[in-house]
């Protein structure tokens, strides 16, 4: 009757939180969330349904053929179901966030793909499954108990990497509280082991035996349930940390970007500083040089400018040299030195004086006169 009844209730509290989980990790999907963040979702619905389909399946076997809890194909089918189980809850592991060190097993898991890990998983335990079934099958010498040999190892070992992962993901989100519920779950997984693995009629000699199916039982559901509990419980403080953690993460990116454009900001400002005093003292330093070399002629320069941009066009230097009563040489010597002074170099020198006497208003200067 308690088989019956922890059956029955697994089954339905299973397969129900299994679609409700399939459903959530459908939606997720289709609002784009990275398949690396929701992995973790699907596998731990696949967990619990695949404990769903097994209470569904011994229910029929125990209901419907009228089997015996303690059937063997009944235990090899659970050995199977509790195999698949630690499967798909090993392949949820990465996906719990934190911000610790990743524990040996799922260091151990992320370094295979998924399909290589299954492979790998099914292929070892298939074989060491299948020589168990061979040794103890139509061999009555051999208890029921031996056979979960097979999968006690690997539910101790889950175990241990889903309190370390758990624990380490609770933690990360401020939420030490849950440290107790997870390792009340490590110890109903022992319990259940126990259970497995204890020969009744060694049990009886201390423990009732009515008692004993009665703890099976209990823990059965319970470790269950409870690591429904912790799960859902962890998805939700995940969904919802997750969009905080993404508010604040984008709030932190806006605050260094905002702090960065303010240190740009304030190099361009000190930067403008540094050129707008830079062609300050520029132009400081031009204007002293233009007081320091403002050109000086003596009136005797400007007659010679004045009377070259009067007549330059259409004398030569000695032509305005004779109409001024000066040697030639004199005159040249007078332009070369204006030259110097001014600077001025190259053929067009000539027109470079004359542009520079009309610039300075020099034809007032002029001694010659210029009929056209």
């Amino acid at each position: 009757m308690l088989s019956i009844i922890e059956y029955t209730v697994t089954s339905i509290v299973c397969i129900i939180t299994a679609i409700i989980i399939q459903r959530i990790f459908i939606k997720e999907q289709k609002r784009g969330t990275s398949k690396e963040a929701i992995n973790g979702i699907k596998w731990f619905g696949l967990a619990i349904f695949v404990w769903g389909l097994g209470a569904v399946f011994n229910s029929v076997f125990t209901s419907v053929l009228g089997w015996s809890a303690s059937h063997k194909l009944i235990i090899y089918f659970g050995v199977v179901i509790s195999l698949a189980n630690s499967l798909f809850i090993l392949l949820s592991l990465p996906s719990i966030e934190h911000n610790a060190k990743r524990g040996i097993i799922v260091r151990l898991i992320e370094r295979f793909s998924t399909k290589e890990f299954i492979l790998l998983y099914s292929g070892v335990l298939g074989m060491i499954t299948f020589v168990f079934v061979a040794t103890s099958y139509n061999n009555e010498t051999i208890s029921n108990n031996f056979i979960w040999l097979i999968d006690i190892p690997i539910s101790i070992f889950v175990a241990l990497s889903l309190l370390y992962e758990l624990n380490k993901a609770f933690k990360s989100r401020q939420m030490k509280f849950m440290y107790l519920p997870t390792f009340a779950l490590f110890l109903l997984i022992i319990v259940a082991v126990s259970h497995r693995i204890i020969p009744q009629d060694q049990v009886i000699q201390v423990i009732d035996q009515q008692f004993w199916s009665v703890v099976g039982s209990i823990t059965a559901i319970s470790f269950k349930f409870l690591f429904i509990l912790l799960f859902s419980i962890l998805l939700y403080s995940w969904k919802f940390l997750s969009e905080k953690e993404q508010q604040q993460s984008i709030v932190n990116e806006l605050t260094e970007h905002n702090k960065s454009l303010q240190l740009d900001i304030e190099k361009i400002t000190l930067a403008n500083e540094s050129h707008l005093d830079t062609i300050k003292s520029m132009k400081k330093e031009l204007i002293g040089l233009r007081e320091l070399h403002k050109i000086e002629l003596s009136d005797r320069q400007k007659e010679v400018l004045a009377n070259l941009a009067l007549v330059g066009h259409h004398k030569s230097y000695t032509e305005i040299a004779e109409e001024m009563h000066i040697s030639a040489d004199g005159f040249q010597t007078h332009i070369h030195q204006i030259k110097k002074m001014l600077n001025i170099k190259g053929s067009e020198g000539k027109e470079q004086l004359i542009a520079y006497a009309k610039e300075h208003n020099f034809l007032q200067f002029a001694t010659i006169k210029f009929n056209e």
